[in-house]
This record gives structure tokens, sequence and C-alpha cells, in this order.
């Protein structure tokens, strides 16, 4: 194997599959970027739960397929000025020469390195590639951090009607992303790990494309986009009817200014010590909506904001993180809250937003 090619555009693609490389001590070739090149460069990695497939442009003198340390190459070739790198196998080993540098990185044998599948491009929807980011960003935190339940450990994507909604809960909270202009004939549903969205989302932040392509099979998402194709496992189970648990009606609503509500939740974090739990005040006869929180630690405080309010007097409490996490994915200025009655779920979204709906659900004390 030999070929040159621009150090930007090489360590850019190692530095993608660096971040899918596995840890398995059982299986060293996992921790490695594959070099195969035929009748063009293709960067390969994988961690057994998902892997990627990135072509660099390059200059091909000789084809061949190399494995080596993802973490020695990325090191390797941030350390190198040169603008211009040339890459060749000498015995079995990788020669990353480039301005009178000459580095030898030793190989791992290829012959484990585990099939990524059989891209099938043209087969999936395409949707706008930031479209599809802030779609996974505008819910992804409301998804539960362990896999105990993979279903609540999974970002729910289902792509019906011209549109993609992005959905993921723990059960303490939900968050549902709508993303319209979807075109194409697949219609599907499927739950991406959490993780697995994460380093989706990492991979699409750094590529300039416009859109993306995805498509499904029983049980694996490819993402195809500008010369990089992501896959990963997808979750066999069943997302909850989360429609079913949306209230339909809404006792109490409150209409305020989203910055009003965030700095009101700022400083009842400061007082509400290790619980994090904020009291919610609603009286709309007397035109007050307030917030208390205190600690036996610090104090306590109580702070009042102006807000249109409709409905019946209440009182009910959450955690302040449930309420905070979803404003800065709220595009308007104005909020709408929307009580279902003590006990019951609040759901929060953007008075000039109707594309996002939050849900929390209160505490019982």
């Amino acid at each position: 194997m030999k070929i040159t090619t621009i150090k930007e555009k090489i360590l850019n693609a190692v530095l993608l599959a660096e971040r899918i490389t596995g840890k398995k001590e059982s299986l060293p070739v996992l921790s490695c970027v594959l070099f195969n090149v035929k009748n063009e460069l293709t960067i390969l990695a994988t961690n057994l739960e998902a892997g990627i497939e990135v072509v660099v442009p390059c200059e091909i003198n000789e084809g061949g397929v190399i494995a080596v340390s993802a973490t020695v190459l990325s090191q390797t070739l941030r350390s190198i000025s040169g603008e211009k790198i040339i890459l060749r196998s000498e015995e079995g080993n990788l020669i990353v020469e480039s301005r009178g540098t000459k580095t030898l990185i030793k190989a791992t044998p290829y012959e484990e390195f585990p099939a990524l599948g059989v891209a099938k491009v043209g087969k999936g929807v395409r949707v706008a590639r930031k479209e599809l980011i802030w779609g996974i960003q505008s819910v992804s935190y409301a998804a539960s951090p362990s896999m105990i339940r993979p279903e609540l450990g999974s970002v729910y994507v289902s792509i019906k009607q011209g549109a993609i909604v992005c959905v993921a809960t723990d059960s303490f909270r939900l968050a549902e992303k709508t993303i319209p202009g979807v075109t194409g004939t697949q219609s599907t549903e499927l739950l991406i790990p959490l993780k697995h969205a994460l380093e989706l989302v990492h991979v699409l932040e750094r590529i300039d494309a416009v859109e993306v392509e995805l498509s499904t099979d029983d049980s694996q998402m490819s993402v195809f986009v500008d010369g990089v194709r992501y896959i990963s496992r997808i979750v066999d189970g069943t997302f909850p009817n989360y429609k079913e648990i949306l209230p339909k009606k809404f006792t109490t609503e409150a209409t305020l200014l989203k910055g009003d509500f965030s700095e009101m939740l700022k400083k009842a974090r400061v007082f509400s010590g290790n619980d994090q739990h904020v009291g919610l005040h609603v009286y709309p006869k007397r035109k007050i909506f307030s917030a208390t929180a205190r600690s036996a630690e610090v104090g306590e405080m109580s702070d009042s904001v102006d807000a249109a309010l409709t409905g019946e007097d209440l009182d009910i409490n959450f955690h302040i993180g449930y309420l905070a996490d979803c404003l800065s994915v709220i595009g308007s200025d104005s909020i709408k809250l929307g009580f279902s009655g003590a006990g019951k779920p609040l759901v929060i979204s953007g008075v000039s937003d109707a594309s996002f709906t939050y849900l929390v659900m209160p505490l019982n004390r």
C-alpha cells in the first residue's frame, strides 16, 4: 500500500474513526483504524455496536489493507507540520512520511476486523443534516443514561409522511421534536441507543453537507453523508405509547417569558440544596406565578414573575433540572406551561414553536 494525501483530510477522517473504536483487549483490532485502499482510500472503525467508513481523497500508488492503532496514528498525524503526507506499508507495518519526518507504526493483523455490512445507498430517506442534528439534540437529554431498559436508554425516531419525529424519555420526563421536509418513500420506526445517537451528532457536526441519507434494516441503521457512512445497531424493543400519556386538557395554564422562567430556576437551584426541588405556585385569580426553594444549609427563596394565567389555583413541586433542561431547545421567547392538576404531568411548549413538546412529572410530596 502507498498513498499520498493532505494532512487535514486524513486527520479529520482518523479523528472521526477513532471515536468509534472499541476498547476490548480480547480483540485488539477493534482499537485500530483499518485502511482499505482499492479504487479509493476508505478508513474504517468499529466497536461491534457501531461502525464508520470514511472515504478520503488521495493519490493512490499501490493498493492494500492495513490496521493500526487509532490513538497512535491520530497523535502522529497531529504532530506533523507538513501539508502532504505519504502513507505506505513496509514489512507489514505503516510508514508515515512528511517533510523530513518518518514514523513507523506497528500494524495489527487485520483479518479479524469485523465486516460493517453492505451499503445500500439510495434506499433511504433524505433529511437536512442540521435538522437531524437539532432533532436528536432536542430530545437526547431526556433519555435514560442506563440501558437496563433499552427502550428508555434510546432515542426513538419515527420517519413517515414527510417528517422525522424524535422522542426520548426516562419515564420522569419526555421530549418530542418534529423535523419537517423529509424526502423519500421509506416509513420506519427505530430506537437508536443514546450513546450512538450522540456519536452520530458528533459525526454530522464535522461534515459540511446539506443533506444526509438515512436507511434501516432489521438490525441496524446507516447514515450516508459526503463520503461518510455511520452504522449503528438499533434496539429490538418497543418504545412506550407516549401519545397516551400526553394530557388532552389542562386545569391551569401559564404563559410567560422563557428568560424569566430560566432566571427563576437558576436562583431556585442555589437555594434548593442537594434535592434540587422547586415548588411552583400558580394562582390565576390573584395573578401570581411564583417559585419557592429552601434548604437547611443555604436558606430559602421566593420569586414571582409576570405571567398570563388561567384556570385553577395550584401548588406543585418539580426537580429543577427536569424543568430547565428543555428551555434551550425552545425557539420562541415565550413559553406555555400546561398543568393537568396536582400530582399530574406538566407540558411545556413554545408559544410560537409547535414542533417541540416537553412533558415532566411532578415530585410526589
